[in-house]
């Protein structure tokens, strides 16, 4: 019997059918060094070991699933199948069965999303940042995107407070260094060194996320009551409201004479993208801020 689905919800689950060949559409052979990787695949570490065995698989049996991909030029772009591809490439293979279909960014977005839920490939720091590329690219919310994957809010935005880890610590997440529970465990201190030191214990003695919380909470007792301020439902509420207004993470930091807002960006595209929102306006075509 095959293995049950985990971690897909019901908005997911209706769109599982989109990776699946439709009526009329036929394989065709097509030369692997004419196929390159969905530039929107928000999976960056593929297993080694798993993608050695598949291989194996694919020398002894073929390709048994055409990839999906959509044609560019007269090159072919993966839609669906990225790892099937690769093992091919591994396998000797010199072509590959594809089915072509026409499909825009967005769609290879949400498909490239799906693949790798469907199986719980990603990685928790991969999957956030696939969630805050479906926000950025069709324009949703956290509400939005929680009923369009099927999720809870609360999951979603769990997911997504990840991203506002420094970027060494999100490696080690990514990595596997690092739980998510660790991850969110060292989200209670204050972002910085007292971060990185507090990854390094968990590394270096092994600690598990009970002990790492309780860590988080000793750390941050030690800062007192002089240099924080409590956080009033009203501020949490002014954060939220700029989380969803921008499709970023935001932090407020209030103080006595003056506060702080944090606003998280990933490269340059997504700081242009703020820029804009935050003024009103949208970029010139072709043109950027960077």
């Amino acid at each position: 019997m095959p293995a049950p689905k985990r971690g897909l919800g019901r908005g997911l689950d209706s769109l599982l059918p989109s990776l699946e060949p439709r009526d009329g559409e036929t394989a065709h052979q097509v030369e692997i060094e004419r196929i390159e990787p969905n530039p929107h695949q928000p999976r960056r570490r593929f297993d080694e070991a798993a993608l050695a065995e598949l291989a194996d698989s694919v020398r002894q049996h073929g390709v048994l699933q055409p990839l999906i991909v959509r044609r560019q030029g007269d090159r072919y772009q993966i839609v669906a199948g990225e790892r099937r591809w690769r093992a091919a490439q591994l396998a000797g293979l010199k072509t590959v069965p594809v089915v072509v279909r026409d499909v825009d960014d967005q769609q290879m977005t949400e498909i490239a999303l799906i693949e790798n839920l469907q199986r719980e490939d990603l990685n928790p720091i991969e999957t956030a940042r696939a969630y805050q590329a479906m926000m950025d690219k069709l324009g949703l919310d956290q509400e939005g995107l929680a009923r369009r994957v099927g999720k809870s809010r609360s999951a979603v935005a769990n997911s997504l407070r990840l991203l506002s880890l420094e970027e060494e610590l999100q490696e080690q997440v990514a990595s596997g260094r690092l739980t998510e529970g660790h991850a969110r465990a060292l989200l209670a201190l204050p972002p910085g060194e007292a971060r990185r030191q507090a990854a390094r214990r968990i590394v270096d003695q092994g600690l598990s996320v009970r002990e790492t919380e309780a860590l988080a909470r000793e750390r941050s007792a030690r800062v007192g009551p002089r240099s924080r301020r409590p956080r009033s439902a009203e501020v949490a509420d002014l954060e939220r409201a700029l989380k969803e207004a921008l499709a970023a993470p935001v932090r407020i930091r209030p103080g006595a004479r003056k506060g702080m807002i944090e606003i998280t960006y990933f490269g340059d595209e997504d700081l242009e993208r703020l820029v804009h929102r935050m003024i009103g306006t949208r970029p010139a075509e072709g043109a950027g801020l960077i």
